[in-house]
């Protein structure tokens, strides 16, 4: 890539405050790899043929390189990380130091054909789905009495139902477990995580 253009990129890599040394190396290997370079999701992200391979993503603890379908991937070197316990497809590099990103290139470069080859495969990912949730009996009582919370709730996303449901089932009585339901009840039918 010549100095002279311009890149939507370009200004992301020029502002970014945290990891920008190991962003740029990152940037440099995956450009190599004849990747296409443009912003999605606020963040570099890098397609074949149009199709997205890996994205960029700078956080405070680290810098991690995101592998769209890292799923789908063999990881022979065992280094794709599951990004959370919810997630299906999505697998992480992360990074603390360009050294780390150096000593990890041709291994890197490697990985990255292998989710061009995954992409190009046309290989899509039947989810797994997680086994259906146990929801603890106080909350699962007040579901059925009342269908419009029933509904609230089940329009939640599955980590929220289960932050839901792990923090009224830690109260060890089931009074308590009883008035956590109320509690949070108006955050439910708002559409709200507990941490919201």
């Amino acid at each position: 890539m010549s100095k002279t253009t311009h890149h939507a990129a370009d200004g992301f890599f020029l502002s970014a405050k945290q990891w920008p040394a190991e962003m740029e190396k990152l940037r440099k290997i995956l450009l190599d790899c004849k990747l296409t370079e443009t912003i999605k999701w606020s963040k570099p992200c890098y397609a074949h043929d149009g199709k997205n391979i890996v994205l960029i993503q700078p956080f405070k603890d680290y810098c991690a390189l995101l592998f769209f379908k890292g799923y789908l991937m063999k990881d022979p070197a065992g280094i794709l990380i599951k990004t959370g316990e919810n997630t299906v497809v999505g697998r992480q590099l992360r990074f603390t130091s360009v050294k780390q990103v150096t000593d990890i290139a041709a291994t890197l470069k490697e990985y990255i054909k292998e989710a061009i080859e995954v992409e190009k495969s046309g290989i899509s990912v039947e989810a797994e789905k997680p086994a259906p949730m146990e929801l603890v009996a106080e909350l699962q009582e007040k579901l059925d009495k009342i269908p419009a919370l029933k509904k609230a709730f089940n329009a939640l996303t599955p980590g929220r139902q289960r932050a839901y449901n792990i923090y009224i089932s830690q109260a060890k009585q089931s009074a308590t477990r009883a008035s956590r339901v109320e509690k949070c009840m108006p955050q439910i039918m708002a559409g709200k995580g507990l941490n919201d």
